[in-house]
């Protein structure tokens, strides 16, 4: 891009330590670039809090022969150094570098932007730019690249003097950051071997490579610590350690989580805000399901985040600062039964932790019934296991609000002691992934302050069908189901329709679902129905009509339904529907033209012009034809 003149500003963005001034310095020695430019490159580093008209007398004062002028304003500074590059360099193509830019600056970069043919901007930050469409977010470093660079600064003329798999274990903790490479490399270099193995072990038994290594911990700790003026946001990056290392987190679980700690919304439009800051910011890498409808209601459940490493275990490192009593936040991550030592020695006094993260091995099978930490709002659960008991001390949680029980083996994990007796008495958002629900326990049901409960590729049909129920005292405040990638789910029992102060229900990639209940009509005060991608459902019950209060249907993806509802016109609420791929579906019952106040319809070619025949009736309506996209990078094998 810096060879072609339509682009006139290109940014390179990457986390602190990344390489990206070296890469910068090495493209202004680049045989190319210098064929292109000459000698007319200027390179600036910036600082934090950067002054215009001292970045112009820079540049100014590269040009050894020219006397650095005094501005009288930055406008004027501009102006100089636009006559400056007409009158002494003319129409030969000029390159400005402008070093380590921070957030904010997009429009000091767009005062440097000016009308010269040739004239380019490369930008380096650790900080994405929105605005300017020309940026490239560098990668972390290969394995062979990073033993490349690591052993330059280990070892003498590069050549290992070690046992190889000493150094290949030490370059796989520093994950690709060429920082780390360097400062680790110089800290060996010259080390015997011993310093080599308890490097290592000390690694492999949950030391964080911050602990033993300050100049990597305060270079990186800079894009941190410029969140100190923004609590919200630094606590959600804190909480990003929660989960664990190389798994995609969820947006819809830091969405419950964020929702109880933090008072935000309950759509997901506030965390996908912040999850877009921590991007831009190179904190976390955001993964965007679905771009068809950014508008969408609770767009916020289809998208993923994962972190680096490096930058997760400087979440934890910041979470652990501080005396153990103490702490907002405890982070657990136990290897076998080596439960840690700062955990047993403090097992028999309490510990004032809102947050608590524990996860764990498939060897794991210890006792946690001493552990006390009673203040506990938020409890996340990780693990990889067919039989997972739940912690005993959770016996003695009585403020906890939301609980996520993740299992990230391959198969599904059946919970043994679920729920525990007489407890989660105020849980308000239950979350559970890869679980194998055998029966609905009574207890369960009554959780009087449940609001939310999100079922993620869970084995339940049967324990739905089974389950008699008197609804008089069945989660009085539930108020939005999630039913995800469940594939024994064939019917939705009618007791489902008795629990009238629903306003979601979220029925997404249940594909063996063939039929609704006959009362669905009963939810009242219902507001949201997806049935995404339920490609084997066949039709919508009549008592649909009931639903005064829908405003969004999702029937994306629902191949089998070949006809709607006659009665659907009587959605007298409905402001939106979603129904691309449905591609059975030959025409629109005539009482569509009775949904006056349907602003948009999000479809396909084919679905549109089924609606173009009532668009006439319909003055509010928008028809959005969307090419479906759909990004795939974030699957995982599914258990089967």
């Amino acid at each position: 891009m810096l060879l072609k003149d339509e682009v006139p500003i290109v940014v390179l963005s990457a986390p602190g330590g990344s390489g990206k001034s070296t890469l910068a310095k090495l493209l202004c020695n680049d045989d190319e670039i210098k064929g292109k430019y000459g000698d007319n490159v200027f390179f600036q580093i910036v600082s934090r809090s950067p002054n215009l008209q001292l970045m112009v007398q820079k540049v100014f004062q590269s040009n050894k022969n020219r006397q650095v002028p005094i501005f009288q304003s930055d406008e004027d500074a501009i102006y100089q150094l636009e006559q400056f590059f007409l009158r002494q360099i003319g129409p030969a193509p000029m390159l400005l570098v402008l070093d380590d830019m921070w957030s904010g600056s997009e429009s000091l970069i767009e005062q440097f932007l000016l009308p010269i043919r040739g004239y380019k901007i490369l930008v380096t930050s650790r900080f994405v730019f929105p605005r300017f469409e020309w940026t490239y977010k560098l990668n972390t470093l290969n394995h062979q690249d990073a033993m490349t660079l690591f052993h330059h600064y280990a070892f003498k003329d590069g050549v290992c003097t070690v046992k190889k798999h000493l150094a290949e274990e030490v370059v796989r903790g520093c994950s690709g950051s060429p920082l780390a490479l360097t400062v680790v490399g110089k800290s060996l270099h010259r080390q015997p071997e011993d310093n080599w193995i308890r490097t290592v072990q000390n690694w492999s038994q949950g030391q964080s490579i911050y602990d033993t290594n300050m100049v990597l911990l305060n270079r990186l700790k800079t894009s941190l610590d410029v969140l100190d003026g923004m609590a919200v946001l630094k606590n959600c990056f804190l909480d990003l350690g929660l989960f664990p290392e190389d798994q995609r987190i969820p947006a819809a679980a830091l969405m419950d989580i964020w929702a109880e700690l933090y008072n935000l919304d309950e759509s997901g439009m506030y965390t996908l805000v912040y999850l877009h800051e921590l991007s831009n910011r190179n904190l976390v890498d955001l993964t965007l399901v679905r771009k068809d409808d950014q508008d969408d209601i609770d767009y916020c459940k289809e998208h993923f985040v994962m972190q680096h490493d490096l930058l997760r275990e400087m979440a934890i490192h910041q979470s652990k600062q501080g005396s153990i009593e103490k702490r907002e936040r405890l982070i657990v991550e136990i290897n076998g039964n080596a439960i840690p030592k700062w955990l047993t020695d403090q097992m028999q006094q309490p510990i004032n932790a809102r947050i608590l993260s524990i996860t764990t091995d498939s060897a794991f099978c210890l006792n946690w019934s001493k552990v006390q930490i009673p203040d506990v709002k938020v409890l996340i659960l990780n693990f990889q296991v067919k039989i997972y008991t739940l912690p005993e001390f959770m016996e003695r949680m009585s403020c906890l609000t939301v609980l996520l029980v993740m299992n990230y083996g391959f198969t599904r994990a059946h919970l043994e002691n679920f729920p525990l007796p007489g407890q989660l008495t105020n849980l308000k958002r239950l979350r559970l992934e890869n679980i194998s629900i055998p029966s609905i326990a009574p207890s369960i049901l009554q959780l009087k302050n449940l609001q939310k409960i999100s079922m993620i590729m869970c084995e339940m049909g049967k324990a739905l069908e089974e389950c008699t129920i008197s609804m008089s005292n069945t989660w009085p405040n539930l108020n939005e189901i999630n039913i995800e990638y469940c594939d024994d789910l064939v019917e939705i029992p009618a007791w489902v329709c008795g629990l009238i102060h629903l306003k979601r229900i979220n029925l997404r990639y249940c594909q063996e679902l063939v039929t609704l209940p006959a009362e669905l009509g009963n939810l009242t005060n219902l507001e949201v129905l997806r049935l995404q991608s339920c490609t084997q459902l066949l039709e919508l019950p009549d008592s649909i009509s009931g639903l005064k209060e829908l405003r969004f249907l999702d029937l994306s993806d629902c191949v089998e339904m070949d006809h709607l509802p006659d009665q659907l016109g009587d959605l007298c609420g409905l402001r939106r529907i979603r129904m691309m791929g449905c591609t059975a579906l030959s025409e629109l019952p005539p009482s569509v033209m009775d949904l006056v106040q349907l602003e948009r319809v999000i479809c396909d070619d084919e679905t549109a012009y089924l609606w173009n025949s009532y668009k006439d009736y319909l003055d509010k309506l928008e028809i959005v034809v969307v090419k479906e996209d759909i990004n795939l990078n974030w699957l995982h094998k599914r258990p089967t």
